[in-house]
């Protein structure tokens, strides 16, 4: 029996039941039709159609990347892509991307709070060593032999083993080029404007009368884009002059046959290069919130507010830096291309600790290096809307559509799986996959190349000298601070925090692996 209350209350319920049904039965409804038309687009771009997997079943699968953006179409890129995931591997993705300034910071407390978080980029210039050494990577050998047949037919056997640490692989490493040169990326239209003679610059110091230059004519513009974490003496020192053998203190000469391990901070290429950059803050060369900017420096390019930055360069990166800030860009190589273990681990994927589906991650790694469909997505968005076909492998973008309108922009081809299946621009050298052989045959190779530091007895010295970096080498970066004041107390503060310890332990490892070749 109900009382009057529950009477009262009994038409709201009705009402709200109803409501639930239909609500239930629309999206029902919707849930149908929106796969058939999603399958259908699918099959139509991907060829043979293969079984949807059932949904109950489906394993979500967390990607984490570095970007200077994020896509205003990644969600319906990313919807394409899972629609093909469920029928291949049973598996969605969901892709997260952290701009490199704040990605120690927010993969730190993903990693501190347990956050699933599946498949992460990393390489040998990101702390690989040291992040394999706190144990939030998982060792590949088992998932890459069951699960990853296709990356082991793909890869060199040697460079699958410069991504491991005391025999076993903690990187899955991107089929790409396997060197780079050092130089400046520039605005061919102000290059050609204000009569610039780029063949006669061979060395950093040669852009300063081309700084000032541009200085004079647009006074709006940042000669030079820098960032503090990133400008040309990072590039120009790390793997330009030295090789950096892993993390922490202790670097390489490239030049000559010395095998002895240095302290970077008190070489005196690092006091000048260091002088340089200050020199040229003082003129007003440097962006003027180069201390604190965060933004990828082809943004700023973009936004028409810098005239240059540095960069690794590699065949064709040219057309990248076009599309990247929408100006056609021009380069100048300041060093000769270099190989080094960092370089052939410049871009690797691995499979963390919090991983909730580590079989499933293999599986998608396997796909990125054999499954040329999926990886074009990933890299170039969905086709008819991001870009068209002019042939099977040449693309351009869709009419009314260019760099700066289109809504996928992601454009980092060299960080997944086998770019060499990876569409060509129809500005591009059709014969850009040749130049990347060519280019990795006729690199220097470091005296270190194979060689990868094992940092678990230093750890605590390399965090340590860790923070003395990110106290001090802002300043350097962007010259805010005269380096002949500040060199002497930044090694002052490297030997206290232990650098030293580490120098030592690097030419331990080294001879070791040396007398082993």
């Amino acid at each position: 029996m109900f009382n009057r209350a529950n009477k009262k209350a009994l038409p709201i319920v009705i009402g709200s039941l109803l409501v639930v049904a239909i609500l239930i039965a629309f999206s029902t409804m919707y849930g149908q039709t929106r796969g058939t038309v999603d399958t259908n687009t699918a099959r139509t771009q991907e060829g043979p159609e293969a079984k949807p997997a059932e949904d109950s079943d489906t394993d979500r699968l967390v990607m984490v990347f570095p970007a200077g953006n994020v896509p205003r179409d990644l969600n319906l890129v990313e919807d394409k892509i899972n629609d093909y995931l469920m029928k291949k591997i049973n598996a969605t993705l969901d892709i997260r991307t952290i701009d490199m300034g704040s990605w120690w910071d927010k993969t730190g407390l993903m990693f501190a709070s347990g956050e699933q978080m599946d498949i992460i980029f990393t390489a040998g210039w990101m702390r690989f060593g040291d992040e394999i050494a706190k144990g939030r990577y998982l060792p590949l050998d088992e998932l890459l032999d069951k699960y990853g047949s296709g990356i082991r037919k793909l890869l060199d056997p040697s460079i699958l083993e410069a991504s491991k640490v005391n025999g076993r692989l903690y990187g899955i490493v991107t089929n790409k080029e396997f060197a780079s040169s050092k130089g400046l990326v520039l605005r061919q239209d102000l290059v050609g404007k204000y009569d610039i003679d780029l063949s006669r610059v061979k060395t950093l110091a040669d852009f300063g009368p081309i700084f000032e230059k541009l200085k004079q004519n647009v006074p709006e513009l940042a000669p030079l884009q820098a960032r503090a974490d990133r400008s040309p003496l990072t590039f120009m020192m790390q793997y330009g002059i030295f090789d950096m053998l892993g993390e922490g203190p202790g670097v390489l000469r490239r030049e000559g046959q010395s095998t002895k391990v240095l302290n970077m901070a008190e070489t005196p290429e690092f006091m000048a290069y260091a002088k340089l950059l200050f020199e040229w803050n003082r003129k007003g060369y440097l962006n003027a919130d180069a201390t604190t900017s965060k933004d990828n420096e082809y943004d700023a390019v973009k936004a028409g507010n810098a005239f240059a930055y540095a960069e690794s360069l590699k065949p064709g990166f040219e057309i990248q830096a076009s599309r990247d800030t929408g100006y056609p860009m021009v380069s100048v190589e300041l060093t000769k291309p270099y190989t080094t273990t960092a370089d052939t681990t410049s871009a690797m994927f691995a499979i963390t600790r919090n991983a909730k589906h580590p079989e499933k991650s293999m599986m998608l790694l396997n796909l990125l290096y054999t499954d040329p469909y999926l990886l074009n997505l990933l890299d170039w968005g969905v086709e008819g809307i991001h870009y068209v076909k002019k042939s099977d492998n040449v693309i351009e973008y869709p009419p009314g559509i260019d760099a700066k309108t289109v809504g996928y922009n992601l454009n980092q081809p060299w960080m997944f799986g086998n770019q060499l299946n990876s569409y060509l621009w129809d500005n591009e050298n059709p014969g850009l996959w040749e130049e990347y052989r060519s280019f990795n045959e006729q690199a220097d190779k470091s005296k270190a190349l194979g060689f990868v530091f094992n940092p678990e007895r230093v750890k605590a010295e390399i965090a340590a000298s860790l923070l003395v970096e990110k106290e001090f080498m802002p300043a350097f970066n962007t010259g805010a601070q005269d380096p002949e004041k500040i060199i002497p107390m930044y090694v002052s503060k490297l030997k206290a925090a232990g650098a030293d310890k580490v120098v030592e332990e690097k030419q331990r490892q080294l001879d070791r692996w040396l007398a082993n070749r």
